[in-house]
């Protein structure tokens, strides 16, 4: 194969290994974690552990930027009053 069709090949892969941004938290965890399980088994090639991680690094995106939305989301019960949370030290809105 010459340098430009393993170029093209290896962008196809790697375009398909975006994780669509309805995949809800769990499902992208458990392949995730999957990934990670076959990666420490060391029984796949060269090859297919450069896709594992890529797929693997846009699944942690993926779950990163979920987790994110949820902190902002998180609400706190205090003085007998509902308001945002403040996980990060920024002041409440």
């Amino acid at each position: 194969m010459v340098r430009s069709q393993v170029a093209e090949k290896d962008a196809n892969e790697f375009a398909a290994s975006a994780v669509p941004p309805d995949t809800p938290f769990e499902a992208a965890l458990a392949e995730l974690e999957r990934i990670v399980q076959d990666m420490e088994g060391g029984q796949l090639s060269l090859e297919e552990s450069i896709c594992a991680y890529r797929r693997g690094s846009e699944l942690l995106r993926h779950c990163q930027q979920q987790l994110g939305e949820a902190e902002r989301r998180i609400q706190i019960f205090e003085k007998g009053e509902l308001r945002d949370a403040n996980l990060d030290g920024e002041t409440p809105r």
